[in-house]
């Protein structure tokens, strides 16, 4: 039973969150530009992991394997993370101590990672960067709850995508561009020194600002955390909460799960797929490899671009059609671009679907947690987004088991079908979409 004090404070939100309260432009971004940080960790990883293990030496059905000890720990770290950041009572916030600590381990596995001497070295700096940037990603997540009133949720989290865009385009193109401007030099090294200090660049963008976001974003309006004398019972309450989900999340679940099998195809095939499939390269460690990886890091980089372009205009389009509507109808852009890849034959015209998947990736960062948001209760946003989190790391676990299996037994090992695969899934998460009951009271306000 809650304290009369928890219920006085749920009250006081209630009453601090109406029209009158809007932040502009500049605070809603210093609450989201953490996320620019931790999109170039992110990014260097899926743009360069599946290369740099196959550059130590992995082969095509070892990739997701590869990759499953990461999420496989993100269906415990974020629960628990959300359960005790919804705890934690510190005079910074209770979101602000797993921003800090997340960013600093995260940026020594980015050191580490493209300094791995063997393959399970490079496998367990890739499982310590997806677990740290777990830890500070859940909460970034529930720091615009606590501080952005409701009707501002959509222009809040596209403005996190617009973060999570640069900070991808920067990541994906990153390699390259220190390719252009640094000498060439013979090297026999399984990483090359281009990839290296784009991770080094990466490490000191996450802790950089994820800092800028802790000093320059407001206090919170909401709750500094639960009651002192709240039980704490981390197994017993994720079963309470996982029984008792607000219909929405549910129904978000299953679009949540099939449009990000769809983009994991993508992350973990599409760099290799570029390099063998376009660019003709038979093995790893040539000269046309790398070309093929590098054009896939441009490739990736402009969607990413469009993922920040798209972002300035999803406020204004789910207030005309809604946010399920609008949602569906850009899952089924990234359907159609990751089509289309079946028909390319050329790096150029590769650069034409990156349109379809940047609308995708756009909404995909967005507005399933607008939705969500408005349905959740203040003292557990954290927790229940740790659960929904879930449905973005079951479909890795899957697409980790299951694809490098699928892919020898049916698809005669080609990476690309792989990925052209990934936008069946995404069509399924748009149908999916559109099926979803949004709550008629959520309301935006740009």
């Amino acid at each position: 039973m809650e304290s009369s004090n928890t219920v006085q404070q749920q009250n006081l939100v209630r009453e601090i969150k109406p029209f009158e309260i809007n932040l502009s432009f500049w605070q809603l971004w210093n609450i989201s530009f953490g996320f620019f940080g931790i999109q170039v960790g992110w990014g260097l990883q899926m743009a360069n992991a599946s290369a740099i293990f196959e550059s130590l030496g992995a082969n095509v059905e070892q990739l997701p394997l590869l990759w499953l000890a990461a999420p496989v720990s993100g269906l415990v770290i974020q629960p628990l993370v959300g359960y005790w950041s919804d705890r934690t009572q510190l005079s910074v916030g209770r979101r602000r101590p797993y921003f800090l600590i997340g960013a600093i381990l995260s940026s020594l596995a980015l050191v580490l990672m493209p300094n791995a001497s063997a393959l399970w070295v490079a496998a367990g700096a890739l499982w310590l960067l997806d677990a740290a940037t777990n830890v500070t990603m859940t909460p970034f997540r529930s720091f615009v709850a606590d501080l952005v009133p409701e009707h501002q949720h959509t222009a809040a989290f596209s403005i996190q995508s617009i973060a999570v865009g640069l900070g991808a385009v920067v990541a994906s193109a990153l390699p390259w561009f220190i390719a252009r401007i640094l000498p060439a030099a013979a090297t026999e090294e399984a990483i090359p020194p281009p990839v290296k200090l784009a991770f080094y660049f990466g490490a000191i963008a996450f802790t950089t600002s994820v800092i800028w976001t802790i000093v320059f974003s407001s206090k919170p309006f909401l709750a500094q955390g639960m009651e002192p004398d709240t039980p704490n019972h981390f197994a017993s309450d994720v079963k309470s909460a996982i029984a008792t989900m607000p219909p929405i999340m549910r129904q978000l679940a299953w679009v949540q799960c099939f449009s990000w099998l769809g983009m994991f195809c993508v992350f973990l095939y599409f760099p290799p797929a570029v390099a063998h499939n376009i660019f003709g390269a038979t093995t790893q460690g040539t000269a046309l490899y790398a070309a093929g990886i590098e054009w896939a890091g441009l490739c990736m980089a402009l969607y990413n671009l469009v993922c920040c372009g798209m972002a300035f205009l999803l406020p204004s389009l789910t207030h005309r059609f809604s946010k399920p509507v609008t949602h569906g109808f850009c899952l089924f852009c990234g359907a159609l671009g990751l089509g289309t890849l079946g028909f390319v034959h050329d790096q150029y015209w590769l650069l034409l679907p990156m349109i379809g998947i940047g609308i995708a990736f756009s909404s995909m960062l967005s507005l399933p947690y607008a939705m969500l948001m408005s349905g959740l209760p203040s003292d557990k946003t954290c927790l229940y987004t740790g659960i929904f989190n879930c449905f973005i790391v079951i479909p890795e676990i899957v697409a980790a088991l299951g694809l490098g299996w699928f892919m020898g037994a049916f698809l005669a090992g080609d990476r690309l079908s792989v990925v052209i695969l990934g936008g069946v899934f995404m069509a399924i998460g748009a149908v999916l979409s559109l099926r979803v009951n949004q709550p008629a009271s959520t309301i935006d306000q740009a």
